[in-house]
């Protein structure tokens, strides 16, 4: 069985509204019989271990820095796990023809600058802090309080390198 979880963003925002699917969070299950389609269970429960929470907010942050980078100004990630297994089977960028390099260099990029383990993703955002009561009303995307980890662009200076080809 293998997860597959999608964030997008434009120009530095997010629409998580179920009438624009192609941005926000989806989660989707692929069994041996095909893909099961999206799923509402994404961000049920309080467990940073399971990947549906934890990759989905990096994936969040990997298109937000992506986009705060100048790197494209509209950005889609795609982490996609299998089950038992910490790496990702897959990371797919789609950047909708914005990129300033193409999508199959920015997903290297992707790989070689942000943490994809779950254990990583956990340390690297702090998701074992008491925050999750913060994230039930009001949403999980698009808030500056602290404890969303997520949504800084702190990796964006790093990543801007790649723009004159210095990376």
């Amino acid at each position: 069985m293998r997860l597959a979880l999608t964030v997008g963003i434009r120009d530095g925002r997010t629409d998580t509204s179920s009438e624009n699917p192609e941005f926000g969070a989806s989660v989707g299950t692929s069994g041996k019989d095909g893909v099961a389609g999206d799923c509402g269970g994404a961000f049920s429960g309080k467990d940073p271990s399971k990947v549906d929470r934890s990759a989905s907010y990096m994936a969040r942050y990997i298109a937000k820095n992506v986009v705060a980078a100048g790197l494209a100004s509209r950005c889609e990630v795609q982490l996609a796990y299998s089950i038992g297994e910490a790496e990702p089977v897959s990371i797919y960028v789609d950047t909708f023809g914005t990129g300033a390099l193409d999508d199959e260099k920015l997903g290297t990029i992707v790989n070689d600058h942000f943490p994809v383990k779950p254990k990583e993703i956990i340390e690297s955002l702090n998701l074992k802090k008491p925050i999750y009561q913060q994230t039930a009303a009001y949403g999980h995307f698009g808030r500056e309080e602290d404890g969303f980890s997520w949504e800084k662009t702190d990796k964006a200076e790093v990543l801007k390198k790649y723009l004159n080809g210095r990376g």
